[in-house]
């Protein structure tokens, strides 16, 4: 049996299809008092409300306004504006009031400690203080630059922080009367903070998170360039942070350098989350509707009421000759990529959508690797074709290259590696034996291993923090013997660690965040292996039923890998290889794959650049339309239409004043099957789309329960 909760605004236009609808636009902020009642608030005044723990979801807008952040305290729930005000309602069944705080600023986080104590911040280092629940409002920014504020956070009535852009943190311990500038050492913008009993976390761009304890401020390296934007728990030893494309991590058993991925299924940016106990936590995304939920502390996370992902590549780019992993982000600047098809050069400087020819790799040829340096920019190192094949490399942006070394490699796989560790170090594996490094970033080549006997080494890399340690995957097409060797002494001595019955291992991936852990493809079998060992023993992770090609470990969470096919479709896993998402895509071969976060996915196909489409869908089967632009003489319960219906029917009824409303369906016995509405609900007229799909053909009364009296009718479901 299932319940819908309505609760209404004054004025309000409220529309809630019984159909799948995809939405370009979610939430900026989520909440829940008791985690069985939960608000979302976000852009144009969206709002989302469940009274059932996020089973089913009740959508109104509040016209004209970005909702920014919403916050409760037993029964009340404030919300606020970017039109200068707060929105006060309550958890459940209540109309929503406006009082002004400063018209004139945008308010971007409240926070309250009791009934009548709260606190709002906003642009322009606006800080205001209420003793009256919200109603009145009493500036308290001393000490505060004209900054503008992201979030506020108080403790009780006299400690709290206020955290803004360009890496500004102010702390009081008089209740907002002084405010002092902290030290944090970062001109980031700072987007979230959290005041626990125990001390405070902040959060920002780029990764930027601040662990504030015993007077002293400490900066977690959190390993990633993409935001921070929300952050809850319960103490400063439980504390979970969410953003960039969608990763929710916390550092729960001590785990200071918060690698406790969370596994969830979002794969769009999320920008806030909300635990109300050490089970129950809810979590959104600013680009979907689609709100997601944990019952058991973050273990796993699930999609809320019946909504469902849709996964999609989109030709970005056609080319030719992409055999090789050309894919390379910029050092810097994470919305700029850079690929290689054939000798040409492209740059993207909007996360993969448009592509630029910026450069060409003289003396043609087909490129197998590329590396940007990280020490200067302007250097360029490429494998590419030739006779023979040559690593090639440019210290002006492309404009010329020089033959650093000619030797033939694998006519498929990527012979060179950049070592992550230390950039001015590169690393590169011709055919038939030889191990080669660079340390003067590319520049000279020089043989360490002397002639080991790799076949056709097809992919390099390096573990992080511990440049010892390399692998190797190798295979020659049609050897019957796919193989993996490793180095723990930077690549002078190799050991054969696998080697299965296939042709090639086209492909290896690994972390930043877990060392241990290294992903394998294979080519002439549709395995996908892992070592949670260093390497030293291999196991099957999946059977995706595709021969392998390139693969990526999503740079800012190990529990989401991508896998690309000698082919289509493209293999997709977000919980660790446990179970695997099929996609089709175009373009032949799948070489080059490039993962920077949950919600940017790149495949280099070698015909043609395609980027992943991630939609979310939201459904319902309870759709209401006001029409307030009269209001209704009298109080009126109609004739449901059509009748008898099959599956949908309609429901009207006029309500002359506002009131608290009840609309429940009952089957012939008397026991409530559904309950449509319940709450408070201004004077108009209302039409109700009611879907059976569920109920069996008979019988059925609708009852309308109002301050005006009780009205009840029959209608007939036929099958």
């Amino acid at each position: 049996m299932k319940k819908f909760l309505f609760v209404f605004l004054t004025l309000i236009t409220f529309c809630f299809k019984d159909v799948t609808l995809v939405y370009s636009q979610g939430f900026n902020s989520i909440h829940s008092p008791d985690g069985i009642n939960v608000i979302a608030a976000g852009n144009s005044g969206k709002i989302f409300r469940s009274s059932n723990s996020g089973n089913t979801w009740a959508s109104y807008t509040i016209p004209g306004v970005d909702l920014k952040y919403v916050t409760s305290v037993e029964n009340d729930v404030w919300i606020a504006g970017s039109d200068g005000k707060i929105y006060k309602t309550q958890k459940v069944n209540s109309t929503i009031n406006s009082y002004v705080v400063n018209a004139s600023v945008s308010i971007n986080s409240v926070s309250f400690i009791n009934a009548n104590t709260g606190f709002v911040c906003g642009n322009e280092g606006s800080v205001y203080s209420t003793v009256n629940g919200g109603i009145n409002w009493i500036s308290k920014n001393s000490g505060i630059t004209s900054v503008n504020l992201n979030s506020i956070s108080f403790l009780d009535a006299m400690k709290g922080v206020a955290v803004g852009n360009n890496g500004m943190v102010y702390l009081t311990e008089n209740g907002g009367l002084n405010w002092i500038l902290q030290n944090i050492g970062t001109t980031r913008n700072l987007l979230k903070a959290k005041y626990f009993n125990d001390g405070i976390a902040v959060v920002g761009e780029y990764g930027t998170l601040l662990i504030y304890q015993s007077n002293t401020w400490t900066s977690v390296n959190s390993r990633i360039v993409t935001d921070i934007r929300g952050v809850s728990g319960l103490n400063i030893n439980d504390v979970h942070i969410c953003g960039g494309g969608g990763f929710i991590r916390n550092n729960q058993n001590g785990n200071s350098r918060f690698y406790n991925f969370e596994l969830n299924p979002m794969m769009a940016n999320l920008v806030d989350i909300f635990y109300y106990d050490s089970n129950t936590g809810f979590a959104v995304s600013s680009l979907t509707p689609a709100i997601i939920k944990t019952s058991n502390g973050g273990t796993s996370w699930q999609l809320t009421a019946g909504s469902t992902v849709t996964y999609s590549w989109q030709s970005k780019l056609t080319g030719g000759s992409g055999i090789g992993n050309n894919l390379c982000m910029h050092p810097f600047n994470r919305d700029v990529m850079y690929v290689v098809y054939g000798s040409t050069v492209y740059v993207s400087r909007n996360r993969g959508d448009n592509w630029t020819n910026i450069a060409t790799v003289t003396g043609g040829g087909s490129a197998h690797s590329f590396y940007v340096s990280p020490l200067d920019t302007n250097i360029w190192v490429c494998a590419i074709t030739s006779s023979p094949d040559r690593i090639t490399r440019t210290t002006n942006y492309g404009a010329t290259w020089t033959t650093v070394l000619s030797k033939n490699f694998s006519n498929y796989g990527q012979p060179l590696e950049m070592d992550q560790n230390n950039p001015s170090n590169y690393y590169f594996a011709p055919d038939g034996g030889g191990f080669y490094r660079s340390t003067d970033n590319g520049a000279s080549f020089t043989e360490i291993s002397g002639n080991y006997p790799f076949r056709s080494p097809c992919d390099i890399i390096v573990t992080w923090d511990s440049s010892d340690v390399i692998y190797i995957g190798d295979g020659v097409t049609g050897s019957g013997q796919a193989k993996i060797f490793k180095t723990t002494n930077n690549g002078v001595n190799w050991a054969e660690m696998y080697a299965v019955a296939s042709s090639e291992t086209p492909s290896l991936s690994n972390s930043v965040f877990n060392k241990t852990t290294v992903y394998s493809t294979e080519w002439g079998g549709s395995g996908f292996y892992k070592t949670t060992n260093y390497g030293n023993n291999w196991s099957l992770t999946g059977s995706t039923g595709s021969s392998g090609w390139g693969s990526d470990v999503c740079h800012e969470d190990p529990n989401v890998v991508l896998k690309g096919t000698y082919g289509s479709p493209t293999w997709l896993t977000t919980n660790a290889g446990a179970n695997f998402i099929s996609t089709s895509i175009g373009g032949g071969c799948g070489a080059g794959i490039i993962f920077p976060e949950k919600g940017y996915l790149l495949a280099m196909q070698c015909s043609g650049l395609f980027k992943m489409n991630i939609t979310y869908s939201v459904m319902t089967n309870v759709n209401l339309n006001l029409n307030a632009s009269s209001v209704p003489e009298s109080f009126n319960l109609y004739q449901n239409y059509p009748n008898p219906f099959n599956p949908e029917t309609r429901i009207k009824f006029d309500l002359p004043v506002s009131g608290n409303v009840k609309l429940k369906i009952y089957d012939q016995l008397g026991n409530e099957i559904n309950t449509l509405v319940n709450g408070e609900i201004n004077a108009g007229s209302y039409e109700i789309s009611f879907n059976a799909a569920e109920l069996s053909s008979g019988v059925y009364y609708y009852s309308l329960v109002t301050s005006a009296g009780t009205k009840s009718k029959k209608m007939l479901l036929m099958k």
